[in-house]
């Protein structure tokens, strides 16, 4: 990717100590989104750049995310954003159902208003960038509902293997649209899951969030089957 894309995607870290680790959890947060679709590539240079930092923490945080799967090396000093294959997006989605509806499960123990109304806020937000066409804004805030509900469970733990089902998965959520801002599926399925959590009733925002997973599933299998 080139700096002028990539620096259209992101905005510069402020300086400030602990470089590394900010540099590392920016560029996770915008590979969890789904800023970058698959297969992108980026060079230490160009997240550097877009950063507003040195080679230095950008190499680290790359290389970090090489470990963790997250980027694949394509060459000595360009790395890429992995395709799926049905056999990934299968144990993928088999782990984010169990993963994702335990979380969204337990959510409800500690739901307050406050937490609806963001909620629904952000709903609004998703709304506005599927009538704009915006699918970046979309994914982004698709990912901040979906994590505020999961950081309702209380189990830090659980949010942290879920977000890491996401680093893997998140590139590729871009092939969703625009097929789901038509049908909207997605829409459907966060106004369920929040009158689950009005209602204090788990099983059924367990369900809303498990059926968007599923939605997504199928997308994503026709786009790897359309591929190959």
């Amino acid at each position: 990717m080139s700096e002028r894309l990539l620096a259209g995607v992101v905005t510069p870290i402020a300086r400030q100590s602990y470089l590394g680790e900010l540099t590392y959890e920016r560029l996770k947060e915008i590979i969890v989104s789904g800023a970058f679709p698959p297969n992108e590539k980026l060079t230490v240079r160009s997240v550097a750049a877009a950063l507003g930092v040195s080679t230095t923490p950008a190499r680290d945080a790359i290389n970090r995310l090489l470990s963790e799967g997250a980027l694949i090396n394509e060459g000595p000093k360009t790395v890429v954003l992995p395709s799926l294959t049905f056999e990934a997006l299968d144990e993928i989605t088999a782990t984010r159902l169990a993963l994702e509806g335990l979380a969204a499960e337990r959510s409800v123990l500690a739901v307050a208003p406050a937490d609806i109304a963001v909620l629904e806020q952000m709903q609004v937000a998703i709304n506005a960038g599927l009538d704009a066409a915006d699918y970046r804004e979309v994914l982004k805030v698709n990912r901040e509902f979906h994590f505020l509900i999961y950081r309702m469970s209380g189990w830090p733990r659980l949010v942290a293997m879920i977000e890491s089902l996401w680093l893997r998965v998140g590139p590729s959520f871009n092939e969703l649209y625009p097929d789901f801002a038509t049908n909207r599926r997605g829409v459907a399925n966060h106004l369920l899951a929040m009158q689950g959590l009005r209602a204090k009733d788990g099983a059924k925002v367990r369900s809303a969030m498990e059926q968007d997973i599923r939605d997504g599933y199928v997308r994503l299998k026709n786009m790897i089957r359309a591929r190959r």
